[in-house]
């Protein structure tokens, strides 16, 4: 492997320099106040605003999973994340407006709007701990490892562990100067470089000249590589003779129908959350809060992945024998084998970019959980605002040090890591949502809501490796036999259904069991947010002169047409990519109705009538 040349080097210390001067810029702005420091004074435009979601979610590792999910299962592949759009486009036109509106400096904080009582207080102060330090490391740790394996294929002559050490602690230094503001325009910066640097990669790869002697991609891979639409089986994924990838439709439905609205999971939690309601908390207004979650979703689908769609394709190509485990590595082989000195820099500089605007956005919102909802609230509640901010800088680095922890002495022991969190969060997302929408809805639901799909997957976990079945007998017309459940078959996804079901039973009958909210809590919170709706009418009757919200079935008209705006533009853009030019035609026409209907109900919109 080539080492890199003074260009290559030469293009890395200038993002890099970048990147630093954009945090000593920001930083005496960000030393004025916590609000500044985790939200920018809440006047971040929505591009700014928008953009730096999507660059959060564009990780090291992102480009690497999506390659190897093409890798193994073709275009198709990408179900197993794009069926997440539905959860999205909730969040753009049911939540981002909400959480503009709740004037709140992080999420959490939400907890004791909406809840009272000793539970909400120990709710809030858990989850502070839990998700600011614990998962947030983890995630972290993950990209980290990302970022290693890059590192090690791409510059064999730099010990990875110091090098990833080294950007922790360089990211930490810029990212506890600036605060949001600068971790926003940084994230900026780092997604135009990340997402140029990998369509040049993607326009290099087809050209390349094994994948030009076989004729192309479409001459030299399977036709089944190339739908957008995996075929359906009637047991568990697998392949048919010709080698398509095939998928139980059970399994699509639960991803598709259950998954997206049921599971927490980070950076597509159900009703926003984390650092995407961090960034809607951060516009200007509920105006630009809509406008930039709408633009991070039709970016984070759309726009994002076919580059490494099509990379993960050429990795096929020119490294047919990769074992199955190292199918996410083709894509940073592909790098090293088509990129030329100084290209191979810019490359470098685009997924140090990639990994430090996620490392950036999530140092500074598990400090925000940290320093506002569990130091500020339990241990030192009257401190002035340097003595905050200091402490934020702080416990930044102190964040970033646990997390290197994390990943170099406990993940690699970790496997099956996505599953186990969509599965452990499997039916919170039903309190998520339902806790803006629903006044009975108390701190214990959404306890329980936590608790109970830990309880139901430790039991199917269980079971699945113990012989295990229930048999039952049925009748018909014809005859009397045993079918056999045999629960060591039930895998992920399915297993979604069960979990979920059991999520909800248990959440609504603790709810009906424990005593509601304070009134006055609710009343507090329902003048601040004006949530209305049906299930919200006990407490309206109680505030005659508070006027709720109205025209959900306007809200759920533009869900819909998001969704189809969003598949309209991505499989439009893939079709185009791949030379079906009338049909890429047919679905951008089908996206510029569905973006002309949602257009046509926002201009017409009274946005000043919370402001």
């Amino acid at each position: 492997m080539a080492q890199l040349t003074t260009l290559d080097m030469a293009f890395i210390a200038g993002y890099l320099l970048l990147t630093l001067l954009v945090g000593l810029f920001f930083s005496r702005r960000a030393s004025e106040n916590v609000g500044e420091f985790f939200l920018s004074g809440r006047k971040l435009p929505w591009w700014i605003a928008g953009t730096g979601m999507v660059a959060t979610t564009f990780a090291a590792d992102t480009p690497l999973a999506v390659a190897g999910f093409v890798a193994k299962n073709g275009i198709a592949g990408n179900w197993v994340w794009w069926t997440f759009v539905s959860g999205g486009m909730l969040t753009v036109f049911f939540f981002a407006r909400l959480w503009r509106r709740a004037n709140i400096l992080t999420d959490l904080e939400f907890i004791e709007l909406r809840y009272s009582g000793r539970a909400a207080s120990f709710l809030r102060g858990f989850k502070a701990l839990y998700f600011g330090l614990f998962i947030n490391a983890v995630i972290i740790g993950w990209v980290n490892l990302a970022m290693f394996k890059i590192i090690r294929i791409m510059i064999p002559g730099i010990d990875p562990v110091l090098a990833i050490i080294a950007l922790v602690l360089f990211t930490t230094i810029y990212s506890g100067m600036s605060g949001l503001w600068g971790v926003s325009i940084t994230d900026a910066v780092q997604f135009v470089i990340a997402m140029g640097g990998c369509i040049i990669l993607a326009i290099l790869a087809v050209n390349s000249p094994q994948v030009t002697a076989a004729g192309g991609l479409k001459q030299a891979l399977p036709a089944w590589m190339f739908d957008f639409f995996p075929a359906w089986s009637a047991t568990t994924n697998s392949t048919t003779a010709s080698g398509a990838f095939t998928m139980p439709f059970s399994a699509f439905a639960a991803m598709a129908f259950v998954q997206w609205w049921s599971s927490w999971y980070p950076g597509s939690e159900p009703g926003g959350g984390g650092y995407i309601a961090q960034r809607m908390m951060s516009a200007k207004d509920e105006k630009h809060s809509l406008l930039a979650t709408l633009w991070f979703t039709i970016a984070h689908y759309c726009v994002r992945p076919w580059p490494w769609i099509v990379v993960g394709l050429v990795s096929l190509v020119m490294f047919p024998n990769l074992p199955a485990g190292q199918k996410e590595d083709g894509f940073v082989h592909v790098m090293n084998a088509v990129l030329p000195p100084g290209l191979k820099g810019v490359l470098i500089a685009a997924f140090m970019a990639a990994y430090m605007s996620t490392l950036s956005t999530h140092l500074n919102w598990g400090t925000s959980y940290l320093i506002n909802d569990f130091y500020k609230r339990f241990l030192k509640p009257e401190a002035d605002e340097n003595h905050y901010v200091l402490m934020s800088r702080i416990v930044t680095a102190i964040t970033a040090i646990f997390a290197l922890y994390i990943t170099f002495y406990v993940l690699e022991t970790i496997t099956g890591a996505w599953e186990f969190i969509i599965q452990c969060g499997a039916g919170t997302g039903f309190v998520l949502i339902m806790r803006w929408f629903w006044w009975r809805l108390n701190a214990w639901s959404e306890i329980t809501s936590m608790v109970a799909p830990i309880v139901a997957y430790s039991i199917i976990s269980y079971l699945s490796h113990n012989t295990f079945a229930i048999a039952f007998a049925f009748a018909n017309n014809s005859a009397q036999g045993v079918n056999v459940i045999d629960l060591q078959h039930i895998e992920f996804p399915n297993t979604l259904f069960i979990i979920v079901s059991f999520t909800i039973i248990c959440t609504l009958a603790v709810t009906w069991l424990t005593p509601p909210t304070d009134r006055k809590r609710l009343h507090a919170f329902y003048t601040i947010t004006r949530v209305g709706g049906a299930l919200w009418k006990p407490i309206a009757r109680e505030l005659p002169d508070v006027k709720g919200d109205t025209g959900f079935p306007a809200l759920f008209a533009n869900w819909f047409f998001g969704i189809v705006l969003v598949y309209a533009m991505l499989f439009g853009t893939g079709k185009l990519i791949f030379g079906e030019t009338g049909v890429a035609l047919l679905y951008f026409a089908a996206g510029a109705v569905a973006g002309a209907m949602i257009y046509r109900d926002l201009s017409r919109r009274n946005w000043k009538t919370f402001d």
